[in-house]
């Protein structure tokens, strides 16, 4: 993907974008991305947001909810022949003002550290909370249960 400073990035809530985008799109961005059917993940969303150059999707970010007062930032990604052009901050700061007029108090976004210097300038205070790999809390607790069966034999 070739790009030029005067190159106009459009910016669209909850488009019509097709699996093959979002996937070419996570793909190139995401070295370890495997094909996946994203109609699931934007059924349940309160919305997303999506950037286009010459109608290319160029980036995306995923509004989730809890119904209510909560929000959670996902999957916010700009393809890297586009990025360190404001085009995330954008994104961010469309996604934080949709939940904001559908109602939500809270929006949360959880970021590999290399990521907090960017959701600080979008305006993310950090904050103290906890997180579980559900799998493998799982496999821990099946373990300890078949160790104390064991032992209790």
């Amino acid at each position: 993907m070739s790009t030029t400073s005067k190159q106009e990035v459009v910016y669209r809530v909850t488009p019509s974008v097709t699996e093959d985008e979002l996937n070419a799109l996570f793909a190139a961005s995401w070295p370890d991305h495997e094909y996946m059917d994203f109609r699931p993940v934007l059924s349940r969303s309160l919305s997303y947001v999506c950037a286009y150059v010459s109608e290319q999707l160029i980036g995306y970010v995923n509004v989730a909810w809890d119904g209510r007062f909560h929000a959670f930032l996902l999957d916010t990604t700009v393809h890297p022949a586009q990025r360190r052009r404001g085009i995330g901050r954008r994104l961010v700061e469309e996604a934080v003002a949709l939940a904001m007029k559908r109602g939500v108090e809270w929006v949360h976004v959880d970021f590999d550290p290399h990521l907090r210097e960017f959701y600080s300038q979008c305006g993310f205070q950090p904050t103290e909370a906890g997180l579980i790999n559900a799998a493998d809390h799982f496999r821990a607790q099946q373990q300890l249960q078949q160790a104390s069966i064991n032992g209790g034999e």
